[in-house]
């Protein structure tokens, strides 16, 4: 029997994970099961999956693991991206136990291909329903009279602006882009000679 990992996250500072930790601990007690390592983080959702360190917890788990949270929700920031995580592991051999929604999901159960059947078909909702909204959203505003996208001709910053004024002088002494971009350490001179021409800073060729 593989290892068991316990992922418990807490959204902000003024939370913390000890009643998640408390509660699994709980959960594997009448279980008789026994929780090897705990991946504890205080970050909230809406952060990447790398910053939740999903890829670590992904890497931890080898087939026959288990892991094992108290919520749904604390494995991912969508019904997307949570059932595709899950398919994922299960997929690996991988055990997933969800205490809250009382869930034990594994490859060899017949209730948890049913399941995760459901989950995809809700997922695949999900993501119809917010295509929908945004398409009526739009479709309003543009009803409306409202202009979508950036006006025609809007300037958008440039790590280069910080340099304009260098810029300027350097072409004013002649020296090419690809001199210009080695001069100020930029890697990509090709990138700077289109800012020069966007923002028509002098006609000069690269």
């Amino acid at each position: 029997m593989g290892k068991i990992v316990a992922y418990l996250r807490a959204s902000t500072d003024k939370q913390d994970t000890n009643h998640q930790k408390l509660e699994l601990l709980e959960f594997c007690r009448k279980k008789f099961m026994s929780i090897d390592e705990f991946v504890e983080i205080t970050i909230s959702s809406r952060k990447t999956k790398k910053q939740r360190q999903i890829g670590n917890l992904f890497d931890k788990l080898v087939k026959t693991d288990t892991l094992i949270a108290t919520e749904l929700s604390r494995l991912g920031r969508s019904t997307t991206e949570i059932i595709s995580l899950v398919n994922a592991l299960v997929q690996r051999n991988i055990r997933v136990i969800v205490t809250k929604q009382n869930l034990d999901i594994s490859t060899e159960d017949m209730n948890s291909k049913v399941t995760l059947t459901l989950f995809s078909l809700f997922a695949e909702l999900e993501r119809d329903l917010i295509s929908l909204r945004t398409k009526e959203a739009l479709a309003s505003k543009k009803r409306q009279g409202q202009i979508l996208g950036k006006p025609k001709g809007t300037i958008q910053k440039s790590k280069f602006d910080q340099n304009l004024d260098k810029i300027k002088e350097l072409l004013g002494y002649g020296l090419s882009v690809r001199k210009i971009a080695k001069v100020l350490g930029y890697t990509n001179h090709i990138a700077l000679n289109t800012y020069i021409k966007k923002r028509n800073v002098m006609n000069v060729g690269v």
